[in-house]
């Protein structure tokens, strides 16, 4: 974490310092005064449901070392140092810029619609084998998550990798401004984003900006199985040299002899053979784009195998739980069009199983093509694959409609909420089952989740 004097961080800041602050040390920093740490520099957050200035006592009672404010606040405290800025949040995300560039680390930044985290908890445990490496934690991926995570790093960190997401154009430019990326990866673009920038091609050129703020030296890598972004970039006059990774052979560094089991994903490229412990084909891209960009590190293949083996990913994303006879794919987290086929394909391939299951939630952030895109989900479902399919969420329901057309409408549920969900799945759950359970964040799936665990395991 950043260790300065206050009097160091309003130099950072651009701020005046004032006499005895060259003697107060900050150790780390806080946005939440309920969780903050002895020694933390405050910075209060002005939120729509709270706002951060109203705890400065909190966070004085803790023993924060000193805090930022924004000048439009009445009543900043009196008895610690208090740096005055204009916004605090802007004068966080100024800091971590500053910090991050003290440092003698290097960083990959990476995005995408689908993947990011799974491809920043594979890169992080390879790199993890030669270097000391810090990572996003959870999904702080965002204008505030990313100077934090920039701020959490330790002075001797010799690699950080950062996550970055967006929902609009500029943010990913904003982000990559203050994480200055040494290697950056686009792990593809989907329709995830049509919501709110509309067109796919604005998805496109928003994942692009992460290349804007790269080091001289910086490399960007890309998946290149995705037509849209590979073309953009061959049009565009990138400011770094690009790579592209992929399932197709064109690729600049491609996996074949992909095999996908209960306990990971198999691969080849160049000859060499990878394994990674995490579910699907999908997951072969992710691990690939880990692969080129440790090996351009400086990584061996061997330390590659290593870290892969270990990799550990966050959760609710293709989790594997195992509750008596039945098996739960947890893949709760989010869900768009192009991850619902990726985790339906994964349904499609383990086995043998006595039954297989497919519970879909609604898809968020689609914007006019919602519905048709639900619909296509619908009439994509291979009836030779799966015996029952449930839905939730209103526009799930368009996804069951569509299936009527593939499997029999008694094997069709659409469910209005969790409770409904769970006692249906109750009665048709049998020994050797496998269950999919794929939907948006905010139908927190991973209760029903954890319901029908508790329940195949005889926890009445």
């Amino acid at each position: 974490m950043i260790k300065r004097t206050v009097s160091e961080i309003a130099a950072m800041l651009g701020l005046p310092s004032a006499p005895g602050w060259e003697r107060i040390q900050v150790r780390g920093v806080s946005t939440d005064s309920r969780t903050l740490q002895p020694g933390n520099l405050y910075i209060p957050i002005p939120g729509v449901r709270y706002n951060g200035h109203h705890f400065a006592a909190q966070a004085a009672e803790r023993k924060a070392s000193a805090l930022l404010w924004n000048r439009n606040e009445p009543n900043p405290p009196e008895h610690l140092p208090v740096l005055i800025v204009d916004d605090t949040v802007a004068a966080m995300q100024k800091l971590a810029a500053a910090y991050r560039r003290q440092l003698g680390v290097r960083v990959c930044g990476i995005t995408g619609s689908n993947g990011k985290t799974s491809t920043k908890d594979m890169l992080a445990s390879v790199l993890s084998m030669k270097y000391k490496t810090h990572k996003t934690e959870g999904n702080l991926n965002n204008h505030i998550g990313v100077p934090l995570t920039l701020l959490a790093m330790e002075e001797d960190t010799e690699f950080a990798v950062i996550e970055m997401g967006m929902s609009s154009l500029g943010e990913i430019r904003l982000l990559s401004s203050l994480a200055k990326p040494d290697f950056a990866i686009i792990t593809n673009t989907s329709e995830v984003h049509l919501g709110d920038l509309l067109t796919r091609e604005r998805i496109v050129q928003a994942k692009l900006e992460i290349a804007e703020s790269l080091t001289a030296s910086g490399l960007l890598l890309y998946n290149g199985d995705v037509v849209r972004l590979k073309r953009a970039i061959e049009e565009r006059k990138l400011p770094c040299p690009a790579f592209s990774f992929g399932l197709g052979a064109a690729n600049d560094i491609a996996a074949d002899e992909v095999r996908v089991t209960s306990d990971g994903v198999v691969f080849r490229t160049n000859e060499a053979s990878f394994a990674v412990p995490v579910l699907g084909k999908h997951q072969a891209v992710n691990a690939l784009a880990a692969v080129a960009c440790a090996r351009l590190a400086g990584l061996s293949d061997e330390w590659i195998r290593e870290g892969l083996a270990q990799v550990r990913l966050t959760g609710m994303r293709n989790e594997w739980i195992q509750a008596g006879g039945l098996a739960i794919i947890n893949d709760t987290y989010k869900s768009n069009p192009s991850s619902v086929r990726a985790a339906l394909d994964l349904l499609y391939t383990l086995g043998p199983y006595k039954r297989k299951i497919a519970v879909l939630g609604e898809m968020a952030e689609l914007g006019e093509e919602s519905e048709q895109l639900h619909r296509e989900i619908g009439l994509e479902i291979d009836p030779a694959q799966i015996e029952y399919l449930f839905t939730i969420g209103p526009m799930a329901r368009h996804i069951a409609a569509a299936a009527k057309t593939r499997l029999a409408e008694e094997n069709i549920f659409h469910c209005e909420d969790r409770e409904q969900l769970t006692e249906r799945l109750k009665t048709v759950i049998a020994d050797n089952t496998l269950l999919l359970v794929k939907g948006s964040r905010k139908l927190e799936l991973e209760q029903a989740v954890d319901s029908l665990k508790r329940w195949a395991a005889g926890e009445r």
